[in-house]
């Protein structure tokens, strides 16, 4: 799996890199395979190319629209399975160490050294990246996924506070249905049920129970009184949002916040560009709070696994890639336009806005405590085929009246058929 790492520095990569390209003693090409092809996504990945190319690079642009990333997926298959595979794809989670354990991802950790990664990961992040402790991908930023985002004007009419609880978001909902309100802008999507389920899991279960549900797929876990009490929680929820909720993309029930059809959303902090594009002001015009319960924060990251490639371009392009999806000046701007926060930990705040620098706080609050939790939903924390268990479930659950007694043991029996 792992190609010799001699020479491979960031320092000759990235340092070196124009007056290579200048004096056509050494090519640096990349050829890029990911699925941001859309609004702040492309554009994020454009501030990519932009630096890439300052720094003497080639870059060959290899988008792939629609389905989440599955479509790339068959793209990526087929490439690698033909022996010729790209040079850095953008993948997520236990996806990358599947790869990994295919033999096929290369060694990046004479980049890593250089840029002393092991200093500046959340050691979850870390983990993700790694495999057989050998970093074979590079993490481009965290998104925080457990995010109440609330209206405030719609709040005050019925003269609530932010909740805290799921107890005071219960009360708080009510007190809205009585006035006419709307409490929760949902989209009818698994993905987006399992958003829910999962705040509803840490908010209720805490970090510890969240791990052994939702990552270590525990069967007690799975049964208990804690996963019942969730899916009661979610019973609750069914009744907070409004009728045409099926199907709804999740940036039209951000819409429906900021326009004061509803009051609150949980959605992960890429809500936050729908705010920022309509000129709307955190802390003002919009809240950002955690979801209610327990201190913790839910992981969701964007990665690009580099595999390995045949030829000295190739070679050199992934070098100076890599150190430059980690450093400073990219990190800083890619996040700007993906709503996200940096990977890195030890970025200046200052040009971050409110909301990010709680989400930055919060991250360094979770991984002194150990409450810094991968999501289920967004592919980070388990395999494709047991993730799909879970939204198969929450998602009939959801939109039907299985108790939650039916609910836990049909999430066993999923969960088991997909392990």
């Amino acid at each position: 799996m792992h190609r010799a790492t001699t020479g491979r520095t960031l320092g000759l990569a990235v340092g070196l890199a124009t007056a290579l390209a200048g004096t056509g003693a050494q090519a640096q090409t990349a050829e890029v395979l990911h699925y941001w092809t859309s609004g702040g996504e492309a554009r994020a990945v454009a501030a990519l190319q932009e630096e890439f190319e300052a720094a003497g690079g080639t870059w060959v642009d290899a988008p792939v629209a629609g389905g989440g990333g599955d479509a790339q997926a068959t793209v990526l298959r087929s490439r690698v399975l033909a022996g010729d595979p790209p040079t850095a794809v953008q993948i997520k989670g236990p996806n990358i160490h599947d790869w990994a354990a295919e033999g096929v991802l290369a060694n990046l950790d004479a980049v890593a050294a250089e840029a002393g990664w092991d200093d500046i990961l959340p050691p979850l992040l870390r983990d993700i990246v790694t495999y057989d402790d050998q970093y074979v991908a590079v993490p481009v930023n965290i998104h925080r996924v457990n995010w109440l985002w609330i209206n405030p004007e719609v709040l005050a009419e019925v003269g609530a506070e932010v909740p805290t609880t799921w107890d005071e978001f219960n009360a708080t909902a009510d007190a809205l249905l009585e006035a006419g309100i709307t409490p929760l802008a949902h989209g009818g999507q698994p993905w987006q049920d399992a958003t829910v389920f999962e705040t509803v899991v840490l908010g209720l279960g805490g970090p510890d129970f969240y791990r052994q549900a939702l990552v270590e797929l525990d069967a007690d876990a799975l049964t208990s009184d804690t996963m019942i009490a969730v899916f009661d929680q979610m019973r609750r929820i069914t009744g907070y949002v409004d009728p045409n909720f099926p199907g709804r993309d999740w940036n039209l029930a951000t819409g429906m916040v900021m326009n004061g059809e509803a009051a609150m959303q949980i959605m992960g902090d890429w809500a936050k560009g729908e705010f920022a594009a309509s000129e709307l002001t955190p802390d003002e015009d919009y809240l950002c709070v955690p979801t209610p319960g327990t201190s913790g924060f839910v992981l969701n990251s964007d990665s690009f696994a580099f595999f390995e490639v045949e030829g000295d371009d190739r070679v050199a392009g992934q070098d100076l890639l890599a150190g430059l999806i980690l450093g400073e000046s990219f990190q800083e701007t890619f996040n700007l336009f993906k709503g996200s926060i940096p990977a890195r930990t030890d970025l200046d705040r200052s040009a971050f806005d409110a909301c990010a620098v709680r989400s930055m706080e919060d991250l360094d609050s979770a991984v002194a405590e150990g409450s810094l939790v991968p999501s289920m939903a967004h592919e980070i924390a388990i395999g494709r085929a047991p993730r799909g268990a879970f939204l198969d479930v929450v998602t009939q659950h959801f939109n039907s009246d299985m108790s939650s007694q039916e609910a836990v043991e049909l999430l066993l029996e999923e969960v088991e058929l997909a392990m």
